[in-house]
C-alpha cells in the first residue's frame, strides 16, 4: 500500500485514534485543527479527542532517525508546562526500535497500520502485531548500505573526533560525491552535524541504534561448518594461528569478538571474516567440514570490505572492531544478546575508539 500525504496520513491518524478512544469521528467529542505553532516550531496538527488534547507529528518513515526528529520537536513545542497536549508520533509503520525509543523519551505513537503506544494521565493504550501494511518491495534508499555504512562505522569509531569530509572520504575509500551523499543523508536524519571544523557525530547511540535496526547479517555470503575443538576459546585461537600460518587476512566477529573484547561470557560459535571465499587447502589447513547441522565455524564473506575497518589483535586474535561485532550478535544465536549488552556497556559506551 502506497504511503498517504501529509494531510491524508493525518486526518486518518484522527480518525484511527478516536476509534482506539472510541470517541466517534466526526462528533463534538473530537475537534482537529490546522498545523499550530509553538514558539518557533510549527506542528502538523493539534487536536482534541474527547478530554485530552493531542500535539501530533507526522513522518513518511517509522525509520528510528525519523521518529527521533519528531520526538525532539515534539518535547520541544509541549515542554510549556502551561500546555496540556499529549506528545504524539504518527508514521505508517512503528518497528520495534522505534517503540522503545518513543518509550524511553514519553512520548505516544501510532501507526496507520492499527499500532499504537498511548501512555498518559488516563490513558493506557497498547496495540501491538498488526503486519506492516506499507511495506515497500526492494530495500528502500538508505545511508546504511554496504559501501554507505562505511561512513557511519568510521563516525563511530571515532564518535568524539571532529572529521573533515575529505578525510572521511580518504579514510573510508570512497570517492568525494558518494561520501557527500551519505553525509547529506546522515545530517538529514540529525545522526550528524556540520560545524565550521567539520563533521562530528550528535547521538552516537542513536546512530547505532538506526543502523542495527536495519542491519543484516544474512546479507554477507555464508559457510557454515565444524572444526573439532574442545572449547570456543581453544577453537578460536587455533583457527587464528591456521589463518596466521597460511597469511589469510581475516577478522573474527559476533560471540568470539565480544568475548575478546570483555572477557564476559564462553561461547561455542566461531564466526570469521575473510575476504573470500576459502580455499581447498585452507579448509583443509583449519580441518574444517562443511555442514550446517552442528556447526560451530562459520565462515564469512562480506557483502563489503567496510567491515574490516578497525580491527585489531586482542590478545592474539585479529577481532573486527566492537562496533562491527556489536552490529553482527544481532542475527546470532546462543547468549548474543547478552554479548551485545555487554559489550556495548563496556567498549561502546560512549561509542569510541576501542581500548
Amino acid at each position: 500500500m502506497q504511503v498517504p500525504s501529509a494531510s491524508q496520513a493525518i486526518r486518518q491518524a484522527t480518525e484511527r485514534l478516536s476509534e482506539v478512544l472510541r470517541v466517534p469521528h466526526g462528533s463534538e467529542s473530537i475537534r482537529y485543527d490546522e498545523p499550530a505553532e509553538a514558539g518557533a516550531l510549527r506542528l502538523n496538527a493539534v487536536f482534541t479527542a474527547g478530554p485530552h488534547s493531542f500535539a501530533l507529528e507526522w513522518k513518511g518513515s517509522g525509520s528510528l532517525g525519523q521518529v527521533a526528529l519528531a520526538v525532539d520537536t515534539l518535547k520541544q513545542a509541549t515542554g510549556d508546562s502551561r500546555r496540556s497536549w499529549i506528545p504524539l508520533v504518527a508514521v505508517p509503520y512503528m518497528g520495534k526500535v522505534g517503540r522503545s525509543y518513543c518509550e524511553r523519551a514519553g512520548v505516544a505513537w501510532m501507526d496507520l497500520s492499527g499500532n499504537a503506544g498511548i501512555v498518559a494521565p488516563g490513558l493506557y493504550v497498547q496495540i501491538i502485531g498488526h503486519p506492516n501494511r506499507y511495506r515497500r518491495p526492494g530495500i528502500p534508499e538508505s545511508a546504511f548500505g554496504p559501501k554507505g555504512s562505511r561512513i557511519a562505522r568510521w563516525l563511530l569509531m571515532h564518535s568524539t573526533a571532529v572529521l573533515r569530509q575529505r578525510e572521511l572520504a580518504s579514510a573510508t575509500g570512497l570517492d568525494e560525491g558518494y561520501t557527500s551523499r551519505v553525509v547529506r543523508k546522515l545530517i538529514e536524519n540529525r545522526f550528524i552535524s556540520r560545524q565550521r571544523k567539520g563533521i562530528e557525530v550528535r547521538d552516537a547511540d542513536l546512530l547505532l541504534d538506526a543502523w542495527r535496526e536495519v542491519y543484516r547479517f544474512d546479507k554477507h555470503t555464508l559457510l557454515p561448518g565444524h572444526i573439532a575443538a574442545v572449547s570456543g576459546e581453544g577453537l578460536a585461537h587455533a583457527a587464528a594461528q591456521t589463518l596466521a600460518e597460511n597469511d589469510v587476512p581475516y577478522a573474527i566477529t559476533g560471540l568470539a569478538a565480544a568475548w575478546a573484547w570483555t572477557r564476559h561470557a564462553s561461547f561455542r560459535l566461531l564466526t570469521v571474516y575473510l575476504h573470500e571465499h576459502p580455499s581447498a587447502k585452507l579448509t583443509t589447513s583449519l580441518g574444517f567440514r562443511k555442514e550446517s547441522r552442528g556447526a560451530n565455524t562459520w565462515l564469512v564473506m562480506p557483502n563489503d570490505e567496510g567491515v574490516f575497518h578497525g580491527a585489531q589483535q586482542v590478545n592474539g586474535i585479529r577481532c573486527v572492531h566492537p562496533v562491527q561485532a556489536y552490529l553482527d550478535l544481532k542475527d546470532h544465536p546462543e547468549r548474543a544478546r547478552e554479548a551485545a549488552d555487554e559489550l556495548r556497556s563496556r567498549r561502546l559506551s560512549p561509542v569510541s575508539d576501542a581500548q
